[in-house]
């Protein structure tokens, strides 16, 4: 079993002066869900080398084990400082992709020439595609081989209109993930802000929040051993 985690390479959370990137949780827990179900994982984002960790998502209040346990693994943590760049991956070295949220895809990822491509591959190989959060941003802009959006008629979930506007952002984001999916043709789903939720329909698993990145990883892990 072979994974592909693709980070976001962003850090500048609109003109606020912020930074942002991708959200610990969202990448820590299905690493190691991943990890310990025996994948053989390779990291990626566009620019390679380390991806800019958002940095209300090291913030005490947000870790978990999967959080501490990457704290104290060196190995991890020395392979996330050194991704490959996204232009040098194929989609046939792998058996699926996982792109981890946090506010940075919605600006670099979801317009990547070499990510929409590499799901094109994935889609076409018949091989799952996961993001949760805000990554599946990366989803707007990818085709199926008829030329549809990937996410015509598919049900999918992502950071949600309500959770934007409770963390303040509505009016610094360059759109609303929710209202994107649903113009590209995805039925969207949600729950309760922050409550756990993951969405499977044929190759496409998508995660509402990063209390959802456990759920999207398992999701994900089943539709490999299926």
């Amino acid at each position: 079993m072979k994974i592909l985690m693709v980070l976001t390479s962003h850090d500048n959370l609109g003109d606020t002066g912020e930074k942002t990137g991708f959200w610990l949780e969202e990448f820590a827990s299905p690493y190691y869900h991943f990890k310990d179900a025996g994948a053989q994982i390779t990291l990626a984002s566009p620019q390679g080398g380390q991806p800019p960790l958002d940095p209300k998502s090291d913030a005490p209040n947000f870790q978990t084990d999967a959080t501490h346990r990457f704290e104290a693994d060196s190995d991890a943590k020395q392979a996330l400082a050194s991704t490959q760049t996204l232009d040098s991956i194929k989609a046939d070295d792998f058996d699926a992709v996982f792109y981890p949220g946090g506010h940075g895809p919605l600006w670099d990822l979801y317009q990547d020439a070499n990510s929409i491509a590499l799901i094109e591959n994935f889609i076409a190989a018949n091989k799952p595609v996961a993001s949760v959060c805000h990554a599946p941003a990366v989803l707007l802009k990818a085709k199926d081989l008829q030329g549809d959006s990937v996410l015509k008629s598919k049900k999918v979930t992502a950071f949600s209109n309500a959770e934007e506007a409770a963390v303040a952002l509505t009016d610094v984001v360059p759109y609303l993930l929710e209202d994107e999916l649903a113009k590209a043709g995805g039925i969207y789903q949600k729950t309760d802000d922050w409550h756990p939720l993951a969405v499977v329909d044929g190759l496409i698993i998508t995660g509402q929040n990063p209390a959802s990145s456990t759920a999207v990883a398992i999701a994900l892990i089943k539709s490999l051993e299926a």
